[in-house]
């Protein structure tokens, strides 16, 4: 992929920019015998300047890792070629799983990796090479994930929602969330925490970098129930060098076994 000398967050803000002072220049310029002293811009809006730096479907291939209570997510989404790989890591008693998947358009790909005392690869008769799954065969698929879109931290969506949002320094911002009242939100953040019973409005901290890119979001997810405060956060990085998802081909995967979706549907 060729490096970019510019960022679609750049060339939004560049664009508006250019055309605001374009149509100043025009309504000068039709009559100047009656043109009088112009009234100053307005400030940037900083909700807006946010939200311009999020993803977008004409942005090169980044990484993301988004990360809660739970654990850590972490992957490639390349707008492009419409394609996402994620990592999972899961961690039991006896074993440490790792999953890895490849999503381009409607195709899905999985390789698995177990790590644990006992060769439990070997006795699941699981390859340790990339299997294409048929999602017919898997359980629940409908709760799969796919290539979805450019944001897989949701970050535009809890950025709409918040409010009270200033500029700092070096490319952070702030606002709060009142989650109590942006239901949507509410279920689009759910397994994260139960926000739905947060009564206070929730921090909000993102960083934009110097190339116009949204580089981080943090939620300071308070303390709810017997849940202990805990923090939500997304980063994505590398615009420009991460590498492409493309589908596989010829003898890079082959079809998944039997084996690949008794695990998927008896795990």
């Amino acid at each position: 992929m060729t490096q970019r000398t510019g960022t679609t967050a750049t060339i939004r803000r560049f664009a508006a920019a250019t055309v605001a002072l374009l149509a100043v220049a025009l309504v000068a310029g039709c009559d100047d015998r009656d043109a009088g002293p112009q009234a100053a811009p307005p400030p940037p809006d900083p909700k807006q300047e946010l939200l311009a730096a999020v993803p977008d479907a004409e942005d090169p291939a980044f990484r993301f890792i988004t990360s809660d209570a739970s654990g850590d997510v972490s992957g490639v989404i390349d707008p492009v070629n419409r394609g996402m790989e994620m990592e999972i890591v899961g961690k039991e008693k006896d074993f440490t799983l790792e999953m890895a998947f490849r999503f381009v358009e409607s195709r899905t790909w999985m390789k698995v990796n177990f790590k644990g005392k006992r060769d439990i690869q070997k006795l699941m008769k699981l390859p340790t090479t990339w299997m294409e799954l048929d999602r017919t065969k898997v359980k629940g698929a409908d709760e799969m994930p796919t290539y979805e879109g450019t944001d897989p931290g949701n970050t535009e969506v809890i950025i709409r929602a918040a409010t009270d949002v200033q500029a700092g320094e070096d490319g952070t911002y702030t606002g709060v969330i009142d989650f109590s009242t942006e239901p949507e939100l509410v279920e689009a953040m759910e397994g994260v925490a139960p926000l739905g019973d947060a009564t206070e409005p929730v921090p909000l901290t993102a960083v934009v970098g110097p190339d116009g890119n949204l580089t981080s979001l943090t939620l300071a997810i308070p303390a709810i129930g017997k849940r202990k405060a805990s923090e939500y956060v997304v980063k994505y990085s590398d615009y420009g060098t991460a590498p492409a998802v493309v589908a596989f081909v010829g003898d890079e995967a082959k079809p998944a076994p039997k084996a690949a979706y008794d695990m998927l549907n008896n795990g």
